[in-house]
């Protein structure tokens, strides 16, 4: 076999004969010698490596390293990165012919020696390292060239510009640097975003091991999550439908390890937007939705308002508000931020209630959704469905009633109280209700301001007033005493007399309800007996 072995790379096709690589090479000597075990079958063999980093340009500066006896390549920044993965590839780490008494230059250490001074290289330079690695994966992250590429950036990123200055020397260890938060300043700004142009090229698949590399040693979340967006905002214009989804993928899945004040609520709606024609994976839809659902406290009515899926009836993605509601609740415990959650949903409620699509089911989820600490006043959500109940005018009471279960009656203020008792669009059960819970509120009102009623003596009276003063050595806080006593009076017969008409408003509601069940009986009589009545229409009951 012997020369007439030879070893072969990706194309262009480049024969060697294996006895000037096996000394360098621990693959090519093993390979050789599984060779030679099978050469009586066929004089003549080949050995295809197939698969190798850096393609054709780094297998010939391998050959050359190994023709020249371990020299005769010179290793540059341009093609140190292929050369050491290429290295590692061919098992080059030290070489088989080396001997106690000499040692045989090591491909490995050689690449190594020039890796390290990467943080030196120029910018452009650093850039097609990152370029180089990715199409070295998983060799350029098994042998720490990666590493090593990330460290350089972080280095070179923490000198300003290249227009604004010349940047100086940094290594990885010396630039326990920090991106600075503040985006006020413009000048600043660009100062702290100038590399972005030059990245924006790199794959999606590499744009997240970059941006994760970069967190890991220290990077601003806000940068990097002004990196990504402004990657999506370059690439995503004009891309395929798979590309896309790729990119939206890479970064939703670094975005989902930043802190949650580095996004922005309106970010996270436009990539939302983005996504919505495009078919992401199952995980990255429920990440976005998550984030969304944790800073849905900052999202405004337009933000919610996302067009239902096509093929579907409905004029809103309703689900998938209740699924940022979802998201909410695991985390929104707090009081303020479920108050303002509250609020949206009910101008959402608004928004929605006129869509004569809107099943009435959806509709008592978005009603029910939040707990009773969301709304401290329930006329919003109380106009909503009205609203939807004048659009619906098929439903049944019974279908009224489940929706009507979403209505807290002892937080609808009076106005809304006496508007539901005289609407005909909702049930009479409702109304009945409604001034149900009136008169506990009254009640309770009443009793809780009785028990605010001073203990002190009343006033003397007006012939004694003048002296009784006189001796008091300060009147004031007697006349104000007096006054917030008439005060409260005042406000006691005030409430006792809607209390009266509430009461007598329940009554007339049973004496119709009492009306209508006799006729009702009469006209099941007449009916028995084939009477002209039973044509008449039967009016609504009272349940």
């Amino acid at each position: 076999v012997g020369a007439d072995c030879s070893c072969v790379a990706r194309c262009p096709w480049i024969l060697l004969p294996l006895d000037a690589l096996a000394p360098f090479s621990r693959r090519i000597k093993s390979l050789s010698e599984e060779e030679l075990v099978g050469a009586a079958a066929s004089p003549r063999r080949r050995l295809v490596l197939r698969g190798f980093p850096g393609g054709a340009e780094a297998f010939e500066l391998v050959a050359r390293f190994c023709y020249g006896g371990g020299g005769g390549v010179t290793v540059t920044a341009a093609n140190a990165c292929a050369v050491r993965c290429a290295a590692q590839y061919m098992e080059m780490a030290d070489s088989p012919a080396a001997t106690a008494a000499s040692t045989a230059p090591s491909l490995v250490k050689v690449a190594d020696k020039a890796l390290e001074d990467m943080p030196h290289w120029p910018w452009h330079c650093v850039v097609d390292a990152v370029k180089q690695c990715q199409s070295l994966f998983p060799l350029a992250e098994s042998t720490g060239v990666f590493d090593k590429v990330v460290g350089a950036l972080l280095a070179q990123m923490a000198i300003p510009a290249p227009g604004d200055a010349t940047p100086t020397s940094s290594s990885p260890e010396s630039s326990a640097f920090r991106f600075s938060c503040d985006t006020k300043c413009s000048s600043l700004s660009l100062r702290r975003t100038w590399w972005f142009e030059d990245l924006v090229v790199l794959s999606p698949g590499m744009v997240e091991r970059v941006a994760k590399a970069l967190l890991a040693r220290g990077a601003d979340h806000g940068i990097v999550a002004r990196f990504l967006f402004y990657y999506l905002k370059c690439r995503i214009a004009g891309a395929g439908a798979e590309d896309k989804a790729a990119m939206l993928e890479a970064a939703i899945t670094v975005i989902a390890d930043l802190d949650r004040s580095s996004v922005s609520c309106k970010g996270l709606f436009g990539i939302l937007r983005i996504a919505s024609p495009v078919k992401l994976a199952a995980g990255c839809q429920e990440m976005l939705v998550a984030m969304i659902g944790r800073k849905l406290d900052h999202a405004t009515l337009d933000n919610l308002l996302v067009q239902a899926p096509s093929g579907t009836s409905s004029l809103y993605d309703v689900s998938l508000v209740l699924r940022f509601l979802e998201a909410f609740l695991r985390h929104g415990d707090e009081p303020g931020r479920l108050k303002k959650v509250g609020e949206l949903m009910d101008l959402y409620l608004a928004e929605v209630a006129p869509d004569p699509s809107l099943r009435p089911a959806r509709f008592v989820e978005l009603a029910t959704a939040l707990p009773a600490a969301a709304r401290d006043c329930h006329d919003a959500l109380y106009r909503a469905i009205d609203v939807y109940f004048q659009v619906h005018g098929r439903l049944t009471d019974d279908e009224k009633m489940k929706i009507c279960k979403g209505i807290n009656y002892e937080k609808l203020s009076p106005e809304c109280c006496k508007h539901l008792a005289t609407n005909s669009g909702f049930p009479t059960r409702a109304a009945v209700q409604a001034l149900a819970s009136q008169h506990t509120v009254l009640k309770g009102i009443i009793r809780h301001s009785g028990t605010l009623k001073p203990a002190s003596p009343p006033p003397p009276p007006a012939a004694h007033r003048e002296s009784y003063d006189d001796a008091d050595g300060d009147s004031n806080g007697q006349v104000v005493l007096y006054a917030s006593r008439l005060e409260l009076t005042l406000e006691n017969q005030n409430l006792k007399s809607l209390l009266d008409s509430m009461h007598w408003r329940v009554m007339e509601l049973e004496k119709v309800c009492s009306r209508m069940k006799t006729q009702m009986t009469k006209m099941k009589a007449s009916r028995r007996g084939g009477g002209a009545a039973a044509a008449r229409s039967l009016p609504r009951m009272c349940s």
